[in-house]
């Protein structure tokens, strides 16, 4: 198993003294070009198309209805600017969207709701990490995605195919949809970096090895930056589900509570996977601790068996003119045979203590 890299999360700061609301694009450009999606729809109708231009997302929008528009890519200021100047969305929000390392948060705003959650994509070496940003009014609902690999295209099946109650309610309805899609994405991630675990835990029981430790504190990594993610989103679903708002009606403001419970199990997996990890440390540092202790224990075996044949010989290599066992013709066979002896023996007793 290779080491996880670290999770991805971009840099939210401005150069001080920026003034507030400034639109700065992202350090890091994580799609070639911009690409935009409209769906507007009512219980009767949908309408879908991908624009090139704020001005035809804009105008595929009906007056009726609830439309979705959904902004995958965030290098283009300009069109962060030209959504937020016809829907006056506040620059404050505007300047969030573009700042990607926010802490999921909900923000009410004079005529809209802002809201920013986080997604977590598993890769082939880890896990790869992006900002949604969310602007919900009367009748709208605008996304910012940072990659094309969204979670929603079960919100969008249901809307192409009328299945369930989602064309037939509003904007706020829908702003719930997404956001549960987003948080229900938490599971599949959490139980990849569970299996991952397991996969650890044989490993420091049957074989560690010297990349173990770096794949645990890998893992690790990871479950922190899951629950830097979880803990102020769980916050963020309690707010809304609590939050009287005329944004977000009373029957929509039940099933947030739905979401909500999720966001608690979410929170307990990750806070459990996280004492499993801390634990496989401990295991393997006990293992290698105890792989350390055979090899010292058959080291101290071998050098227990040759302290008395090193004594002997020591005593009949000295160089002493009158030594009575040298003129004996049965002596060097004495040597050997006292030493096998003696070998025998503390093998059996090593034996007979459970030493070997």
């Amino acid at each position: 198993m290779r080491p996880l890299r670290s999770v991805h999360f971009g840099k939210r700061f401005s150069k001080p003294g920026t003034a507030p609301g400034t639109l700065t694009a992202p350090s890091e450009r994580r799609v070639e070009s911009v690409s935009i999606t409209v769906m507007d729809f009512d219980a009767e109708s949908l309408q879908e198309r991908t624009v090139s231009t704020v001005d035809e997302a804009v105008a595929a929008c009906r007056p009726s209805g609830v439309t979705w528009i959904d902004v995958v890519g965030l290098h283009d200021v300009d069109v962060v600017r030209q959504l937020g100047e016809h829907f006056r969305l506040h620059p404050l929000a505007l300047e969030d969207v573009l700042s990607v390392g926010q802490r999921p948060k909900a923000d009410e705003y004079e005529n809209h709701y802002f809201i920013v959650m986080r997604l977590f994509h598993v890769v082939a070496d880890g896990l790869e990490s992006e900002q949604l940003s969310l602007f919900l009014g009367d009748n709208y609902v605008i996304t910012f995605q940072e990659l094309p690999e969204d979670v929603f295209d079960g919100v969008r099946d249901r809307l192409r195919h009328a299945r369930g109650r989602i064309r037939s309610m509003g904007a706020d309805y829908l702003a719930y949809a997404l956001i549960d899609s987003q948080v229900d994405h938490f599971f599949p991630v959490i139980e990849k970096l569970g299996e991952r675990i397991e996969d650890l835990e044989d490993e420091v029981m049957t074989d560690p090895q010297r990349d173990t430790v770096e794949q645990i504190h890998a893992i690790r990594k990871d479950l922190l930056m899951l629950r830097r993610a979880a803990w102020p989103q769980r916050e963020v679903l309690a707010a809304m589900e609590r939050f009287e708002s005329a944004r977000i009606g009373k029957e929509t403001r039940v099933f947030l509570r739905d979401a909500y419970d999720h966001a608690v199990q979410i929170m307990d997996m990750v806070e459990t996977y996280r004492d499993l990890a801390s634990g496989l440390l401990e295991i393997y540092l006990s293992s290698v601790s105890n792989r350390m202790n055979e090899v010292m224990k058959v080291l101290t075996v071998m050098a227990t068996i040759f302290i008395p044949i090193t004594f002997l010989a020591g005593v009949y290599g000295m160089n002493f003119k009158h030594m009575p066992e040298l003129a004996w013709p049965w002596a060097y066979p004495a040597f050997w045979g006292v030493s096998v002896l003696t070998t025998l023996g503390l093998l059996w007793y090593f034996k007979r203590k459970d030493w070997l």
